[in-house]
């Protein structure tokens, strides 16, 4: 062996002996905050997954993922979002309101992407859309200003219904903007509205038999994550009682529930893992605008409206983006 090698072999054995050995920099780590269960946000997971590789980041190669679920239990976020914050996270994704909320009271410094169903200048995350100016930035859908446009379009699927109810989650900080934009949709069409209310497993179950003694023609489904992971039971029971239903997201109707009207989540999840990308990349949440859907769609569920009897107006089928058969 020539000297020089030797050498260099016995100062690299002396360096990593001593603990001067140079380590590779670890990968970023995201935390994801997510209020259902997991298994409900699969497709919604990769489609964040997606987001992130447009900006170059690949899980498992050069970045970590934290993930969080509170399975339906909003009580838990707090705990959950402190908990990232103890991993020193570089980033904090929030799936909808509530998980936003605790990512924000969790940390002042590290930047929350989050998705808002309402306005985030009213909820206090964002100064103004153009220019957050925090730590927060991320994609606002404003879904409790579309429920009156489903109450419209479950009205002209279904003409002759006298009675609608309203399926609502309270613990959901939209649902009064919910109610009250339904209620004005309702009394407009004079139409009955009746509000039922469920916050777990059980309570749906309890509303569709209270739907029935109220004789109630059709029924929305409340802009809600958890009646979102719940979309299986909340199909299966719409069928079961023969009630026509409308859904928020188009996921619902490929489940075989009957009309969906909203914005495209997976395209939403998807600019979720965007903007991620970009702040680990050095941007700043702050000058990253808050993005809106710009476009809404409405699915319709053919076998469903066959199997519940229903003639779909030729009005509503041309407005249709999508018919699942």
């Amino acid at each position: 062996m020539r000297r020089r090698d030797l050498v260099l072999l016995l100062t690299g054995s002396f360096a990593a002996r001593d603990g001067f050995c140079v380590e590779q920099k670890a990968v970023p780590v995201i935390g994801f905050l997510g209020s259902p269960t997991p298994g409900s946000y699969t497709p919604l997971v990769a489609a964040f997954l997606h987001g992130l590789e447009e900006t170059g980041y690949i899980e498992g190669q050069n970045v970590a993922i934290e993930y969080r679920w509170a399975e339906g239990r909003f009580e838990r976020l707090p705990a959950l979002a402190a908990d990232l914050v103890d991993h020193r996270v570089e980033v904090i994704a929030a799936d909808a309101v509530p998980s936003a909320r605790a990512a924000k009271d969790a940390t002042r410094t590290i930047p929350v992407v989050f998705i808002s169903g309402s306005d985030p200048v009213e909820r206090g995350f964002v100064a103004s859309f153009a220019r957050p100016g925090g730590n927060l930035t991320g994609v606002a859908m404003m879904v409790a200003e579309l429920a009156p446009k489903r109450f419209e379009l479950l009205s002209e699927m279904v003409p002759k219904a006298r009675v609608i109810a309203l399926l609502v989650n309270p613990n959901n900080v939209q649902t009064d903007g919910v109610i009250k934009g339904v209620r004005e949709a309702a009394r407009a069409k004079t139409v009955q509205l009746q509000i039922l209310k469920a916050s777990n497993e059980g309570e749906i179950d309890a509303a569709f038999g209270t739907l029935m003694q109220l004789q109630a023609d059709a029924l929305i489904i409340g802009p809600d994550v958890f009646f979102h992971s719940r979309r299986e039971q909340l199909v299966a029971l719409a069928a079961r009682y023969m009630v026509p239903a409308t859904y928020e997201w188009r996921e619902s109707v490929a489940a075989g529930g009957l009309m969906s009207y909203g914005a495209s989540l997976t395209s939403v999840f998807r600019q979720l893992g965007v903007y991620a990308g970009k702040i680990l990349k050095g941007a700043n949440p702050g000058d990253l605008p808050v993005q809106q859907p710009t476009k809404f769609e409405l699915v319709i569920n053919l076998k469903t409206a066959n199997a519940l009897g229903l003639t779909i107006p030729p009005s509503v089928l041309a407005r249709a983006d999508e018919i699942i058969e």
